[in-house]
């Protein structure tokens, strides 16, 4: 083995679980359609921003389930189901 695959695999690992924890401290995040503003910015002749149309990604709330929380809530549910 080459030297440089123990500290790519040690790596990989911590991120991922660095991820993992991340979604199980904090499910959701901010939407990046409309930058957790729930609706999009329009702006006027003068540039002055005004309240556009609800967005339709996060339908207004601004919050977005994570990938990895989203994956976990798949498995648990085929989980439970299987379990029944």
């Amino acid at each position: 083995m080459t030297p440089l695959v123990l500290p790519a695999i040690a790596t990989a690992l911590l991120v991922t679980l660095g991820y993992a924890m991340l979604c199980a401290a904090s499910p959701f995040g901010t939407c990046r359609r409309c930058g957790g503003l729930g609706f999009a910015l329009k702006y006027d002749r003068r540039g002055n921003p005004k309240r556009g149309k609800t967005c339709r990604r996060c339908k207004g709330h601004g919050k977005r389930i994570r990938l990895g929380r989203h994956l976990f809530n798949l498995a648990h549910a085929t989980w439970r189901a299987g379990t029944r």
